[in-house]
Formats: C-alpha cells, sequence, structure tokens
C-alpha cells in the first residue's frame, strides 16, 4: 500500500444536531467550513492551526483530527512515518455547530485521500460507521460526510444514515454566546427516563419537522418544539433558553443548535426575511445567517 505525494486538502461543513426533537437523530449541514490540508512526511507529527479555537487545541498526536486520521489508517492497515497538517478552523469550538464531528470527518477523508486507492478500501458507508464510533453517535458525523438533512441512528449495533429533502426558501440564523459549552456537560443533565408523554409528544413533532423542512415550512414552529433534553440543559446555558423562548414567542422557530449552547433559528424566503433576525442576536454574541449546505466533506 503507497501514499500519494500531497498535500491532500478537504473542507467539511459545520451541523447543527437534535434541530429541536430530533435528539441524536436528526442533523444540517450548514454552509460554513473548516479546511484542512496534511502530507505524509518522512517522520513526527506537525500541526499548524489558525482561526476558531487555535488557542486551545494541541499541536501533536493528540490533536482530533491526526487521531482520526490515525484510526483511519489503522482501518486501512497501514501507517504513514509521519504526518503534517494545516487547519483552518471557521467553526466556533464548543458552541454546539459540530467542530469535533468536522475535525473527525475531516481527518478520516484525509486519510483515506492520502493512501492511493483509499476511496475503493474504505468506502463511505464505513468512513460514517468509524466517525460515529469517534463521535459517540452519528447527528453530527452524518451531515458533516454526507451534507444536507440527515435522518440517523443505531440498528443492530451499525450505524445508519439517510438524507431528506430540504426545501431551498428554508436558511438559518445561528446565535453564538462567547463563551462554550462541552457537551459532555450538557448530556449529565439530562434525566434516565422521560415521561411516556413527553417521549410521544416529541417522535410526533420529529416527524413533522422532516416534512416541515422538506416543504412544509410553515409547520417549522410546531415541528421544532422539543420535549426530551433542551429544559433539562437550562441550567448549563440559561441566556440561550431564554432567547429561544424569546423567539419562539415572536413565531420564530428556534431551538438549541446541538448540546449548545448556540441558539439556531430557521428561517424562510431570502436574505431580507433572515436580516432583522440577526439583531435579535445578545449584547457580545455573535450572528450568522447560514444557508443549508448540499455538500458533505469535500477533498481537493
Amino acid at each position: 500500500m503507497t501514499f500519494v505525494e500531497g498535500p491532500v486538502r478537504v473542507t467539511v461543513p459545520a451541523t447543527s444536531a437534535n434541530l429541536g426533537p430530533g435528539f441524536d437523530s436528526l442533523g444540517l449541514a450548514l454552509s460554513m467550513r473548516d479546511e484542512v490540508s496534511a502530507r505524509v512526511s518522512n517522520g513526527g507529527i506537525g500541526v499548524e492551526v489558525s482561526g476558531a479555537g487555535a488557542d486551545r487545541v494541541p499541536r501533536d498526536e493528540s490533536h482530533l483530527v491526526v487521531r482520526s486520521m490515525l484510526a483511519a489508517f489503522d482501518l486501512l492497515g497501514t501507517r504513514p512515518a509521519g504526518l503534517s497538517l494545516s487547519c483552518v478552523n471557521r467553526i466556533p469550538h464548543g458552541r454546539g455547530l459540530g467542530s469535533s464531528s468536522a475535525a473527525i470527518v475531516a481527518g478520516l477523508a484525509l486519510a483515506r485521500a492520502l493512501v492511493a486507492g483509499g476511496t475503493a478500501l474504505l468506502v463511505d458507508d464505513e468512513l460514517f460507521g468509524l466517525a460515529a464510533e469517534l463521535e459517540g453517535h452519528p447527528d453530527n458525523v452524518a451531515p458533516a460526510l454526507y451534507g444536507g438533512l440527515v435522518i440517523c441512528g443505531r440498528e443492530d449495533g451499525r450505524f445508519f444514515a439517510v438524507r431528506a429533502d430540504v426545501d431551498a426558501r428554508v436558511s438559518a440564523v445561528v446565535f453564538v454566546p462567547p463563551s462554550p459549552l462541552e457537551t459532555s456537560v450538557a448530556r449529565a443533565l439530562l434525566p434516565a427516563n422521560v415521561p411516556h408523554a413527553d417521549a410521544a409528544a416529541n417522535a410526533g413533532r420529529a416527524a413533522l419537522l422532516v416534512a416541515a423542512l422538506a416543504g412544509r415550512p410553515e409547520q417549522l414552529l410546531t415541528a421544532t418544539r422539543d420535549y426530551l433534553h433542551q429544559d433539562y440543559r437550562e441550567a448549563a446555558m440559561p441566556e440561550s433558553l431564554a432567547l429561544v423562548r424569546t423567539l419562539r414567542a415572536d413565531g420564530v422557530p428556534a431551538t438549541v443548535s446541538g448540546a449548545g449552547p448556540t441558539v439556531l433559528a430557521f428561517s424562510v424566503g431570502g436574505p431580507g426575511v433572515a436580516e432583522p433576525l440577526l439583531d435579535r442576536a445578545p449584547d457580545g454574541w455573535a450572528a450568522w445567517h447560514l444557508a443549508v449546505e448540499g455538500d458533505g466533506v469535500l477533498v481537493g
């Protein structure tokens, strides 16, 4: 097995998971991309990082992109003598926009591309399965790999992902607070059990959300109502939940993005419809209008 000359470059989109009721099962790719390039070297690990989170990530073998690359190389049955990696991060870290999933998918895609014939040896479904194992759940890595809206989960020990349509009129405004929140902290606040009525209501909303995004956007406010996770996490992100409630009271279909603390609000129509939403960001928060990204990870 041989390696290509390199460098190889990939870009990976930001993602928003859950989208309200789709807990651990729905994910959406958004038009903000990290850019990562790598080449095989004669020895050692070299990592350069700029942009979001550059002051918080390691520059050695423990970097998440490098760890993911090594996992893919091991699956392919070969490891290079060394690696040189360059990351341009645009996805905010620890904000619920899939930065760790982007790193994992980038690393796996880079490793596959650096092995001659790697795409035939490690097909997308296998790459997705490895990405989901590394992340621990599939709802961010699936849209990072495949793009668009993805319904995903696990059945009989295997992860699955199915793309669904998104109406071209639908876009998103994300409100990003200045401080991060670790996913593990947010997950620790979830109860072991929830009332049966809440589970049933959530299932109905999740099904409605897929239909609303596909072509019935007038249903988005109802469809994005969550019963399973957002309220339980309020102690970790009170400002985020306050913003969600304020927006929803005004008829805006708003949710917590992933485990938070970013808030995502769906917009229907052109940029002129989304512009007023940008002004709703609390002091100190960033706000961006993002399109739904139809492409997942791109190589080259």
